[in-house]
């Protein structure tokens, strides 16, 4: 069956900015909407973006990547099988001729590529993440929940971009959100008492106002453990670093403690966090450009914990492939328009797993109501999923999904729990 017709028009993300949407119809009646996020803080080899520039929306209009949809993807895609998913997506990156989907937007291309991924699961009367799984077992995935919000996401009021919870004792995805809520209460109500809360962050996050980054830890454990839980075994903790935000050239720079650090300093002072907090995963520690340092941050914990590559990896196939041959982190964090189009986000999922990295398929700061990347994340058998906090709309939109994934007949086989946290992801492929 065809494509018929795309359309391509404006919408608003969750920070009120302008995204690009494309809807895929297909001859038989069908169709699929795919919707382009935006990061706040962004690897410098992500696909770029398209905005239009000058004064209207702070120069971050759409209406250019729109048009190009209209003028040159569109003609190019009607007539196309949808399920060509890979066929498809090669045309998108050879239409837009850019070694990094600028001339078209990025945006322009994943948004094309969702809405087509849609179409195609539609066409087939599936559930996305069936249509993805395609016959093989799969689970959901273990959900990583912010509790606060800092750096690009909270102006900065903490250098460390996102503290997390993970609840490793839940046996169920319902389960986890039960956990997480009552932690992110907790935290909530522990932050206004001491004065310490300064509303919600970017995703979704308590906006903390704290002294020092550890007060954030500490205060993150005192929250497990007034919502009952046993800090580790129960519900543990996991970090975004984000240190590209703050660090160049093997230089960190800690404004809340106006601190600046090499890179064997920050490594000296996250592996004393890893030893004094139930901390089980670490995303960005060091810089993009500090492979040398992510390296030695590995060796020194990666059999403790997941040292997760955001920045440095870039959804990209060949970069997690020379990250392996390396020896920097072990998992990958996974952001469909990081990389532009479904088919290269798939690649580099199953380079990580062929290679024994973990996956964790994550949103973005800029979200909508699009619940896509649940369904990426448990049709791929990625293991976790990472989705920002347990508020605002575009969050829980992601979570209730998968709530309903979880309770519909013909479900997923299970639930991976933290086993996605240790097992090898070879056994996924």
């Amino acid at each position: 069956m065809t494509i018929q017709k795309i359309l391509a028009r404006r919408i608003w993300d969750s920070r009120g900015r302008p995204t690009v949407e494309v809807e895929v119809l297909n001859a038989d009646g069908t169709s699929g909407i795919g919707i382009a996020p935006a990061g706040a803080s962004r690897g410098s080899r992500e696909a770029v973006e398209l905005r239009d520039g000058g004064q209207r929306f702070m120069g971050l209009d759409v209406q250019q990547a729109v048009s190009g949809i209209v003028r040159e993807i569109a003609p190019a895609l009607v007539g196309r099988d949808a399920a060509d998913q890979a066929g498809i997506d090669a045309m998108l990156i050879a239409l837009d001729g850019t070694s990094d989907k600028s001339r078209l937007g990025g945006n322009a291309l994943i948004a094309t590529s969702l809405g087509v991924l849609h179409a195609a699961a539609a066409q087939a009367r599936q559930p996305l993440w069936r249509y993805l799984a395609d016959g093989r077992p799969v689970k959901l995935p273990l959900p990583q929940v912010q509790i606060f919000g800092g750096g690009a996401h909270a102006g900065r009021r903490v250098d460390v971009q996102n503290f997390m919870v993970i609840a490793t004792g839940a046996t169920s995805f319902g389960q986890a959100m039960e956990m997480t809520a009552e932690v992110y209460r907790a935290a909530g109500e522990l932050m206004a008492s001491r004065g310490a809360l300064a509303g919600v962050a970017d995703e979704g996050g308590w906006w903390p106002s704290f002294s020092r980054n550890e007060e954030a830890l500490d205060t993150l454990v005192a929250a497990i453990e007034r919502a009952g839980y046993t800090p580790g075994s129960e519900v543990a903790i996991a970090l975004d670093i984000a240190s590209s935000e703050f660090g160049r050239g093997g230089r960190y720079r800690l404004a809340l403690e106006n601190t600046e650090l090499d890179s064997d300093g920050l490594c000296e002072r996250l592996v004393r966090w890893v030893e004094r907090y139930p901390i089980v995963s670490i995303e960005d520690p060091l810089a993009e450009d500090d492979e040398a340092g992510l390296v030695a941050f590995t060796r020194a914990v990666g059999h403790r914990v997941q040292v997760v590559g955001d920045d440095y990896l870039v959804t990209s196939a060949d970069r997690v492939r020379a990250a392996a041959a390396a020896g920097a982190c072990n998992c990958v964090l996974i952001k469909p328009n990081q990389a532009g189009t479904v088919t290269e986000t798939r690649a580099a999922l199953e380079a990580a797993h062929t290679l024994g990295y973990r996956t964790i398929v994550s949103a973005r700061s800029g979200e909508t109501e699009d619940v896509a990347i649940v369904h990426l994340a448990t049709g791929w058998n990625a293991g976790q999923l990472k989705v920002g906090s347990f508020a605002r709309s575009e969050r829980m939109a992601k979570w209730n999904e998968g709530i309903r994934l979880e309770t519909r007949p013909g479900a997923p086989a299970g639930f991976w729990g933290r086993s996605a946290l240790h097992a090898s992801m070879s056994s996924r492929a």
